[in-house]
């Protein structure tokens, strides 16, 4: 899934997506920065709720939205053949952009099946959807990423301290392999940081979109 070349900059929880966007919300652009929200496995955007309020009441647009056969995606998950329909909404938002504008992708876990780690294990039980499993052939024929694109994304990690499925061993060694611009740690923070931590997790997001923001020519 090659992307055309937007500015935008990455910052992934746990695993680093430089190649994924988001559907835009209904609402108008606001003068601050553009977080698009990409939620993990299982997952939809309404598990963003928190951080969704804190990045509004900052002044920020905010875009979160549903993978296929995720959250009120009316696809099903024995309707997707491969990870190729699974992005398919990420790809449209990110192609539908205007060649000016820029975005800062939050990509959270797309991996991790997060049972019995919900702080809000109430909501989650309501919401969570299964899953198709992806072969890693397929991830890598559909996610095929060119260096020139890959190179000039800015990639911040966030490691999240008490995570028990992508555990700290884990988290490092991504890291060590695929390293970041930058890494910061949530101390205390389960695998969802948006629910465990979001207040932290809003104020790192806004001090990585000040760090890492640039002029586009």
């Amino acid at each position: 899934m090659e992307l055309s070349k937007k500015h935008f900059m990455l910052i992934s929880f746990f695993i680093i997506l430089s190649s994924l966007g988001i559907e835009a919300t209904k609402e108008p652009p606001r003068t601050g920065k553009h977080f698009v929200l990409i939620h993990g496995s299982c997952l939809g955007a309404w598990s963003w709720y928190k951080l969704v309020t804190l990045l509004k009441s900052s002044g920020h647009n905010v875009t979160a939205l549903d993978l296929a056969a995720s959250g009120i995606n009316p696809l099903q998950a024995n309707d997707l053949q491969s990870s190729f329909d699974y992005f398919k909404p990420l790809r449209d938002f990110m192609e539908a952009l205007p060649s000016h504008e820029r975005v800062i992708l939050v990509g959270h876990s797309l991996g991790g099946l997060a049972w019995n780690i919900f702080q809000d294990l109430t909501l989650a039980t309501l919401l969570l959807r299964p899953l198709r499993l992806f072969s890693d052939e397929d991830l890598s024929k559909q996610l095929m990423l060119s260096f020139e694109n890959y190179e000039s994304v800015k990639r911040v990690y966030i490691i999240s301290e008490k995570d028990k499925v992508a555990r700290r061993d884990l988290q490092l060694w991504m890291i060590e392999r695929n390293p970041p611009n930058d890494v910061v740690e949530i101390k205390g923070s389960d695998h969802m940081v948006m629910m465990s931590k979001p207040i932290e997790l809003w104020a790192h997001l806004q001090g990585i979109a000040e760090k890492y923001s640039y002029p586009i020519f």
